[in-house]
């Protein structure tokens, strides 16, 4: 009598697919949970090269270590040296993301720490019970190494347009930083006496403790206030140093060279402290004024006057 064959059940049939799904998923997942998997043994004919022991090696080319990159090319990640836009006055030639924003508050008091004795100083609380300058910026990234800005202070009610090019920036190859500035401001809110500037900012950076700027500006019709229809050309010059892992100390003066040249050259030194992506900068100069056309007319003779700058990046 022949043998009858019976169809298998639902439940045999459920168990034989999971026995066949185990035995084909097994070596993958060995191979994933770190199990040394032997390789097959290629054929003789191969010709590959072969170990100590006479084992034949497999001849697959090796795979290629992913490309390394330079962490100076992201924007993202602030150089230690050089954590802000802004050195006291002067700009810097920090490179934002692109799309990214920052704020920037700038406050001078109007109290000459260099007038009066310690005690009247300290009894106007070194010049807060004096009225101040105040000036607001927001800069914006329109592009890679591309930025805009706006700046208005209290002085005249100044505001201020420029945009910045971050040119070349220091890295293994390149030991400098290079960035152009083209600015324009205007007196009673933009609607008279308005002065034109470009500025080039050469920076350097040494092992991420010291940063260096020169910056030769020319701003045109700043003489324009007391009728004189003459600019100035100066040379911005800078320096901020890394004394602990977050705090820094910061100076620049920025003697005139050419055109329209009161008062005395501007000059600026101060302490600041990083936290995360703000910056605070307690500074003493000679001058309230913050723009760069304010920068060019100098500051006040025998005068000191307390400041600070506060500022926040958005990335």
């Amino acid at each position: 009598m022949g043998h009858v064959t019976r169809p298998l059940s639902s439940r045999q049939l459920l168990i034989a697919l999971c026995l066949s799904a185990i035995c084909v998923v097994r070596p993958f997942g060995a191979a994933y949970a770190g199990t040394p998997q032997t390789p097959a043994t290629p054929s003789p004919q191969t010709g590959g090269p072969q170990t100590a022991s006479g084992d034949q090696q497999s001849t697959a080319a090796p795979a290629q270590p992913p490309a390394s990159t330079d962490p100076s090319d992201d924007e993202r990640i602030t150089p230690l040296a050089e954590p802000e836009y802004r050195l006291i006055n002067l700009a810097t030639t920090l490179r934002m993301p692109s799309h990214k924003a920052s704020f920037e508050l700038t406050h001078r008091f109007d109290g000459n720490l260099r007038q009066g004795s310690f005690a009247d100083n300290a009894s106007n609380l070194f010049g807060l019970d004096q009225g101040a300058a105040v000036g607001l910026e927001f800069r914006y990234a329109v592009a890679r190494h591309v930025e805009a800005a706006i700046y208005r202070t209290n002085i005249d009610k100044t505001i201020q347009f420029y945009s910045k090019l971050d040119l070349v920036h220091q890295h293994a190859s390149v030991p400098f930083g290079l960035s152009a500035i083209v600015s324009v401001e205007g007196t009673n809110n933009f609607h008279t006496n308005y002065q034109p500037g470009i500025s080039v900012i050469v920076s350097r950076d040494i092992a991420t403790r010291l940063a260096l700027y020169a910056e030769p500006t020319y701003i045109g019709r700043t003489g324009i206030g007391a009728g004189i229809d003459q600019g100035t050309s100066y040379v911005g010059l800078g320096a901020r140093a890394r004394v602990r892992q977050r705090m820094y100390l910061v100076a620049e003066v920025s003697p005139r060279v050419m055109g329209y040249r009161p008062g005395t050259a501007e000059y600026g030194f101060g302490i600041e402290e990083r936290v995360g992506g703000h910056v605070f900068q307690l500074n003493f100069t000679n001058t309230t004024g913050t723009t760069f056309g304010q920068v060019a007319r100098g500051g006040f003779p025998k005068s000191l006057f307390l400041g600070f700058n506060l500022a926040r990046k958005f990335f």
